[in-house]
C-alpha cells in the first residue's frame, strides 16, 4: 500500500533521471527533463509541509484531486452532483467547514443559490430592531438536582468519536481544539486512552453497553474501574449509550485484527480478539432499573453530571423511562437526542438508511414529554445529528434542544474529504486509520487550530444570527423563530407545524393531549418495562 501512495513520486523520480541521461545526447529531453524535475520537487514540498496531510500521504497525487475542486464549480452540471447535493454532506457545507476551519473568507458574492421558492426551504425571521449581544461564549449550566459537580458546558461541542475508529494523531488534535476554545470532547464508547489526556481538554466520557474502561474480564459493569476513571478532573460528564442514530439497536465490533495493545489496553479487552458491543446492555434491564443505574454512575462519579444518550425508536419505550423517573424519582442531569442522520464509521446500509427516528422528529418528542411531565427545568437536552452550520444549531435549539453537538463537522475541521472509507482502515487523511504510516501525517498542532478555530468561527455567526432576529441568547429561540416553506404558496412556522405540550399535560390522564403518539402509547407505557401494553 506504501507503494501505491507514493507512485506518482516514485515515477517523478525515475522520470527525472532517465530524461537527464537521454538530455546528454538529446537536447530535446531538457523540456520533459525539467518537467519530471518540477514534479519531483512538488512532491519533496509535499511530503516536508505539515498543513496537508492528504498531500504528506499522498505527494503529488493529491493535487490531482486539488484541482478537481477549484475547477469543480465549471464541471459539476455536467459531470459531477450539484453543490447542495447532500450526500452525505454537500459541497458547500463541506466548503464551509474548511473555511472556517482555516479563518479564511467565506462570504458569498451574487445572492443564494437555495431555491427559496422550494418546499422545505427554511429560515430565521429577522428583526427591524437588531440587537448587540457582547460575547459569543455562549454556556449551559448541566447539572439537576442531585448533581453535586454542575458544568458549564459550550453551546457546541465534538460529539462521540472513539480512539480505535479514529486515530491517535486525530484524537489529540481534537481534545487540544477543544481545550483551546473550552467546549467539550465526547470520547465515544471506546473509553479514556492516553491521547485523550494529552492536552486537559474538557471530556464527556460516554459509557456504551461493552463498558471499556470500566469492565470485568466478562464484560460485566465493574464499580471500582468506573469510579478510577470518572473522578478524573478532565472528565466532566458521564453520558450512558442507550443508542446512536446510525445503527441503533444493532451493536458493534472492532474487528481483531484492529485490537492492537494499545486499543486493548485502553478497553480493557484482550489484544487480537474481536471487540463486541453488544446491542443491549447487561447493567439492567427495565427502565426503573436504568435510571437506578444512572444514579449510582452519577454516585460513582462523585456526583458529575450524569446521563443518557439515544435515538429515539418505539415511542412507548422512551415513555417508560420518563414514567420511571416519575415511579423513581431519579432523573438524568442530561439526555442527547441523537438522529437517525448521524453518522458511523460502519453500519448496514438498511440500518443506515431505514433504522431509527431522524433527529428534529425525537428532540422534539423528548422535549415534549419533558415539559409535559413538568421536569424540562431539571433536564438539559442536547441535540446531535448533521449539525454544521450555525443554522443547524438555531434551528435544533428552537426545537428544543438546549446545546448541540457534531462529529463530521470537527471531522471535516481535521481535513476529512468524505471518501467513506472509514471502515477500511485506509482513510487517506489519516483520521478514521490506526495505519501509522497514515496517520502520523496529521499535524496535531495545525488541526488542533482548525478545530478551534471552526467552533470558533461557527458560534460567532450563530451570535450574528441573534442579533439579526433582535434576540439576546440563544435559549430565546423557539420554534415560533424559524419559518419553513411547505408548498410552492403556503408557510409555516416551527410552531404551527410542529404543536408544543403546555407544562404538566401528561400528568392528568383524564386529558391526554391531542397527539396521536401520547393517546395511543402513553397509557401502554409503564415504568418497570420496556414492553408494550395494551389495555
Amino acid at each position: 500500500m506504501r507503494f501505491i501512495r507514493y507512485t506518482l513520486f516514485a515515477a517523478a523520480i525515475a522520470g527525472s533521471a532517465v530524461t537527464l541521461l537521454l538530455a546528454l545526447s538529446n537536447p530535446w529531453w531538457l523540456l520533459p527533463s525539467a518537467l519530471f524535475i518540477a514534479l519531483t520537487a512538488v512532491g519533496v514540498m509535499d511530503l516536508r509541509q505539515t498543513h496537508s496531510t492528504l498531500r504528506r500521504n499522498y505527494p503529488i497525487a493529491a493535487h490531482i484531486r486539488f484541482i478537481f475542486e477549484k475547477i469543480r464549480p465549471m464541471l459539476r452540471q455536467y459531470i459531477v452532483e450539484a453543490d447542495d447535493d447532500e450526500v452525505p454532506f454537500s459541497h458547500d457545507q463541506r466548503a464551509l467547514v474548511y473555511q472556517r476551519s482555516k479563518s479564511a473568507l467565506e462570504t458569498r458574492a451574487f445572492g443564494t443559490e437555495q431555491n427559496v421558492y422550494g418546499t422545505r426551504y427554511e429560515w430565521i425571521n429577522h428583526s427591524i430592531s437588531p440587537s448587540k449581544i457582547t460575547s459569543d461564549d455562549f454556556r449551559i449550566s448541566i447539572g439537576g438536582p442531585d448533581c453535586k459537580q454542575p458544568y458549564s458546558a459550550s453551546i457546541f461541542n465534538i460529539s462521540a468519536m472513539s480512539f480505535g475508529s479514529l486515530s491517535p494523531n486525530a484524537i489529540r488534535a481534537l481534545n487540544k481544539g477543544a481545550q483551546l476554545g473550552r467546549f467539550y470532547h465526547d470520547t465515544g464508547e471506546g473509553s479514556i486512552s492516553s491521547y485523550h489526556r494529552e492536552h486537559a481538554g474538557d471530556m464527556v466520557w460516554e459509557l456504551g453497553s461493552g463498558y471499556f474502561g470500566a469492565r470485568n474480564d466478562d464484560g460485566t459493569f465493574s464499580p471500582e474501574r468506573f469510579a478510577e476513571r470518572a473522578s478524573l478532573a478532565q472528565v466532566k460528564m458521564i453520558e450512558l449509550k442507550l443508542s446512536q442514530g446510525a445503527k441503533p439497536g444493532h451493536g458493534g465490533m472492532l474487528p481483531g485484527a484492529k485490537v492492537n495493545a494499545e486499543i486493548a489496553r485502553t478497553r480493557g479487552v484482550p489484544q487480537g480478539q474481536d471487540c463486541i458491543s453488544p446491542a443491549s446492555h447487561s447493567a439492567f434491564s427495565t427502565p426503573e432499573e436504568l435510571l437506578q443505574f444512572i444514579a449510582q454512575l452519577r454516585d460513582l462519579s462523585g456526583g458529575k453530571p450524569t446521563g443518557f444518550k439515544l435515538a429515539i425508536g418505539h415511542p412507548w419505550e422512551w415513555f417508560a423511562i420518563a414514567k420511571a423517573m416519575l415511579s423513581t424519582g431519579i432523573t438524568p442531569d442530561f439526555i442527547v437526542v441523537d438522529g437517525a442522520e448521524g453518522g458511523t464509521g460502519a453500519a448496514p446500509l438498511e440500518f443506515a438508511d431505514h433504522i431509527g427516528t431522524p433527529m428534529r422528529e425525537g428532540l422534539m418528542l423528548v422535549h415534549n414529554t419533558l415539559v409535559g411531565l413538568n421536569l424540562r427545568d431539571k433536564i438539559k437536552i442536547g441535540a446531535a445529528g448533521k449539525i454544521i452550520t450555525a443554522f443547524d444549531i438555531a434551528r435544533t435549539l428552537a426545537l428544543g434542544a438546549d446545546w448541540c453537538n457534531s462529529a463530521r463537522g470537527f471531522m471535516f475541521a481535521l481535513g476529512c474529504i468524505q471518501s467513506q472509507v472509514c471502515h477500511t482502515d485506509r482513510c487517506p487523511t489519516g483520521i478514521a486509520t490506526q495505519d501509522p504510516q497514515r496517520w502520523q501525517g496529521l499535524n496535531v498542532p495545525d488541526k488542533a487550530s482548525r478545530v478551534h478555530h471552526f467552533h470558533a468561527r461557527t458560534v460567532a455567526t450563530l451570535r450574528e444570527l441573534l442579533e439579526a432576529a433582535g434576540l439576546q441568547h440563544p435559549s430565546e429561540l423557539g420554534p415560533e423563530h424559524i419559518m419553513r416553506r411547505v408548498s410552492p404558496t403556503l408557510v409555516r412556522s416551527l410552531s404551527t407545524l410542529h404543536p408544543y405540550l403546555a407544562a404538566g399535560a401528561l400528568l392528568n390522564p383524564e386529558q391526554l393531549p391531542e397527539h396521536i403518539v401520547f393517546q395511543r402509547f402513553w397509557p401502554a407505557a409503564r415504568a418497570d418495562s420496556f414492553a408494550l401494553f395494551k389495555s
